[in-house]
């Protein structure tokens, strides 16, 4: 039986599929020649990430295809209903990477409090001729300990992202409307832990209370963060987006940061991608990454075994 990974897969995932007894195939194949290429080699199994999607017209036009998989939490860039109304098994890996995102967060956060984000943008250029300006422009940073982080979605990865900061000693305001509560084990190197539980307070009340706000819910509708959203938040604070390019106004925001209500912003995920605004990455309040919040060696190599065990008890 055969799967292909057209957005690639780790290479442990590639052996594990492999020690499984499925032909695992990775060639990137450009979307509109994928149905020929499914149908051409007798493919059982397609596995995407962000870049592939998976329609309807791809589904109906492949009739032996089986499964399909997303490495990876959202899966927006499949129609996961109309596949599972056509028999076929859709899975993801929502633990995966988990993680991962959370770091990327905090790696934003840190570099945001630190202005890294644009001094690494003109330490290079004007470093050896205005030392001392640059010096004095970035002097006015933060520290992150005893402030508070306000997230928006509190499942997996925004449970990841709350260890972190109760890990650094910040405040924790979480909002998500199918949860009440949650307890979050903030992990030590030692082996010791400790359960810290979590309310969650109402939406209104997260933008409200945080320095900054991060935003962990999948693909909407309509922006979560929108202008009266970022108008409700504090002044000076920081908004981070590492969930899904469209839940933040991104006009909005560059509204807000325009006129100093924010301070900064971080963006991973763009409405445009691969071709995000360029008033987005010109902007210097704005710290950027071109979506790569799973992309670690080590979220991948989850992400990989992940699909090939769930793989192996549906299809095997």
């Amino acid at each position: 039986m055969k799967i292909h990974a057209n957005d690639g897969i780790s290479q442990s995932g590639v052996d594990a599929l492999s020690d499984f007894g499925f032909t695992i195939t990775t060639t990137n194949v450009a979307q509109e020649q994928l149905i020929n290429y499914i149908n051409e080699n007798d493919i059982s199994g397609i596995l995407v990430r962000s870049a592939t999607t998976v329609r309807k017209e791809l589904i109906d036009a492949c009739p032996d295809l089986k499964l399909i998989g997303r490495g990876g939490v959202g899966m927006d860039n499949i129609d996961v209903a109309y596949a599972r109304e056509k028999g076929l098994h859709v899975i993801n890996t929502p633990a995966a990477s988990s993680s991962s995102v959370a770091e990327l967060v905090f790696a934003h956060l840190f570099g945001a409090v630190r202005f890294l984000y644009d001094s690494n943008r003109n330490m290079p250029l004007e470093g050896d001729t205005k030392f001392k300006a640059l010096k004095k422009s970035y002097s006015g940073g933060t520290e992150l300990r005893g402030k508070t982080l306000g997230i928006i979605g509190f499942g997996r990865i925004g449970q990841a992202t709350a260890k972190i900061a109760l890990g650094l000693g910040m405040d924790v305001a979480a909002y998500d409307p199918f949860m009440g509560e949650a307890t979050v084990t903030v992990d030590f190197f030692n082996r010791q832990s400790i359960d810290i539980n979590i309310k969650t307070c109402s939406f209104e009340e997260v933008l409200v209370q945080s320095d900054f706000v991060t935003l962990h819910v999948p693909a909407q509708d309509k922006p979560t963060m929108g202008a009266a959203e970022i108008a409700k938040m504090k002044k000076g604070a920081g908004l981070i987006n590492a969930a899904r390019g469209g839940v933040v106004d991104e006009q909005a925001l560059v509204n807000a940061l325009e006129s100093k209500h924010l301070s900064f912003a971080a963006i991973d995920t763009f409405v445009n991608e691969p071709t995000p605004a360029i008033k987005l990455l010109m902007h210097p309040s704005i710290s950027l990454t071109p979506h790569i919040g799973a992309a670690t060696n080590e979220a991948q190599d989850r992400i990989g075994t992940e699909l090939a065990e769930q793989i192996k008890n549906l299809l095997g």
